[in-house]
C-alpha cells in the first residue's frame, strides 16, 4: 500500500506520520506538497496530518480546505479510497464537507497536549479492524481547538450509521458525547484529534496506534486481492 502524507503549509506532524506508516507500519509513503497534485494519482491512501495548516488563520484548516489538493483528495475518497485526518488533518475534513460536525475552541479555552484513553466504538471498519470493540487504548492529543461539535440532527444520523470510531474515555475538550473520532457513512474517511502516528513505539509511551495503520494495509491488502 502506497499512502501521500500531504504538506501544508504550517503542517508539523508530517514527518511523525511519514515515520509511522513507512519506517515502523512497513508501507511505501511519501511526503507530498500540497500544490503537487499530480503526485496523488497513483497513491492508494491520503493522510492529512497535523499541525497548524496557513498558521490556523480565520479558522484551523478553513484555509487548507480551499486548495487545490482538496479536490484530489475528494476524487480519491469518492473511489473508496481510505483518508485519514488527525488533529488538523480532521478540522480540514470537516471544514471541506468531507465530514459533518465541526472543532470548536476546547471547554477550558487551552492548549492540551498529553496521552488520553479512547474507546474503540466500532472495530469493522477500515481503519480498526485490528482492535476489539470497546478496547481502551492511549494515544496522545496535542490541540487547542478539539472540541467536536455537530447538531442534534448530525449526531443522530452518526449513531444511526455507527459513524462514532473513537470516545474519549475521560473528555478531555468539551467534545459532544465524547466524541474524537468520526468516520464518513461509506466508511473510507476517519477524522479524529488523538494522534495516533505519536503512539506507535513503546519509546513513545504507547504502541496502540500502530493497530490502526496496520489495518488499513491488512484491508487495502485484502480489497486489492479482491478486485484483482
Amino acid at each position: 500500500m502506497k499512502f501521500a502524507v500531504i504538506v501544508f503549509p504550517g503542517s508539523n506532524c508530517d514527518r511523525d506520520m511519514y515515520h509511522a506508516v513507512k519506517e515502523v507500519a512497513g508501507a511505501e509513503a511519501e511526503l507530498v506538497w500540497y500544490t503537487d497534485t499530480d503526485r496523488l494519482e497513483d497513491v492508494d491512501g491520503i493522510l492529512l496530518p497535523g499541525g497548524f495548516s496557513y498558521g490556523d488563520y480565520l479558522r484551523s484548516g478553513s484555509m487548507a480546505s480551499t486548495s487545490n489538493v482538496m479536490h484530489k483528495i475528494r476524487e480519491h475518497a469518492s473511489k473508496g479510497k481510505p483518508v485519514l485526518g488527525v488533529c488538523n488533518g480532521f478540522q480540514i475534513l470537516t471544514e471541506s464537507g468531507l465530514l459533518p460536525g465541526a472543532l470548536m475552541r476546547n471547554k477550558h479555552l487551552s492548549f492540551m497536549c498529553h496521552q488520553e484513553e479512547l474507546v474503540v466504538e466500532d472495530n469493522q471498519t477500515f481503519f480498526t479492524s485490528l482492535y476489539e470493540k470497546k478496547e481502551v487504548v492511549r494515544y496522545p492529543i496535542a490541540h487547542g481547538e478539539g472540541n467536536y461539535f455537530c447538531d442534534d440532527a448530525t449526531l443522530k444520523e452518526l449513531k444511526a450509521n455507527n459513524q462514532i470510531v473513537f470516545t474519549y474515555k475521560y473528555n478531555p475538550n468539551g467534545s459532544i458525547e465524547n466524541i474524537a473520532g468520526i468516520r464518513n457513512k461509506q466508511g473510507n474517511v476517519l477524522g479524529m484529534m488523538p494522534h495516533p502516528e505519536r503512539a506507535v513505539e513503546e519509546l513513545l509511551g504507547s504502541e496502540d496506534g500502530l493497530k490502526l495503520f496496520k489495518s488499513m494495509i491488512a484491508n487495502w491488502r485484502d480489497s486489492y486481492a479482491v478486485n484483482a
